[in-house]
């Protein structure tokens, strides 16, 4: 049990969220009346890809350090969740553009792909999906390693470029973008009130958990599979 209470608070943090997220009292804003809801998932989901990259990254530098080849599995699992979290986070977000620029704003779809937040987005996931494309052209186990961890701290570094920096510098229909942030303050926390915290929070570390509790299970699976590799 002691080893396993992150585990349960995990689910505990979900079970909340989802019953929260859809049930207690939220903000009314303009535009986004009731799609800000989506922040719990689709923003916390963000949350969770980073947390999960960083700690990739810090796997990769350890072996690069060590050349353990079990800080290489470590990093490419993390690396793997956090790609999926931030496709799950693509996609709510998506679907939330749909349902607040083009329903309630009149805006296109064209000119929601041209969105530059979700092109920034994109493109710092197809760097990743490199990485793995990357992985899998190499046969030898030792090159293999090396040259991910070293595209792995690349990847990560363009992460805040590609979707924290380039986007605010143009306009955007995004929520703290020049062209959003009149009526669209979601990622705007000081905008966000206690109501809205009392469940993001809790989302954000219920999301990470989970998504660690995943990568844990195949890294465990990976090292079985490996073993005689490790013992080496």
């Amino acid at each position: 049990m002691n080893k396993n209470w992150w585990k349960i608070l995990s689910f505990i943090l979900l079970v909340y969220t989802i019953v929260g997220g859809f049930l207690l009292d939220i903000p009314h804003l303009p535009i986004l009346n009731e799609s800000i809801r989506n922040l719990y998932f689709h923003v916390a989901m963000w949350f969770a890809m980073m947390i999960l990259f960083g700690v990739s990254i810090v796997y990769s530098i350890k072996y690069l350090a060590g050349a353990k080849y079990r800080n290489d599995i470590f990093a490419k699992n993390f690396a793997a969740m956090g790609s999926f979290m931030g496709i799950l986070g693509y996609t709510t977000g998506f679907i939330w553009a749909n349902y607040t620029w083009i329903s309630d704003q009149n805006q296109s779809l064209s000119g929601i792909l041209k969105e530059p937040k979700l092109i920034g987005a994109a493109i710092a996931l197809l760097i990743y999906g490199a990485y793995f494309v990357l992985r899998g052209s190499f046969t030898d186990m030792d090159k293999r390693a090396r040259v991910s961890a070293v595209y792995n701290i690349f990847a990560f570094a363009m992460l805040f470029p590609s979707i924290w920096i380039i986007p605010r510098l143009v306009g955007s229909l995004h929520p703290g973008g020049q062209g959003g942030a009149g009526g669209n303050p979601a990622l705007n926390f000081k905008d966000i009130d206690s109501r809205l915290r009392m469940v993001f929070y809790p989302a954000v570390i219920g999301w990470t958990l989970l998504a660690v509790w995943i990568a844990t299970l195949k890294i465990r699976i990976q090292l079985i599979k490996d073993k005689t590799l490790l013992n080496a």
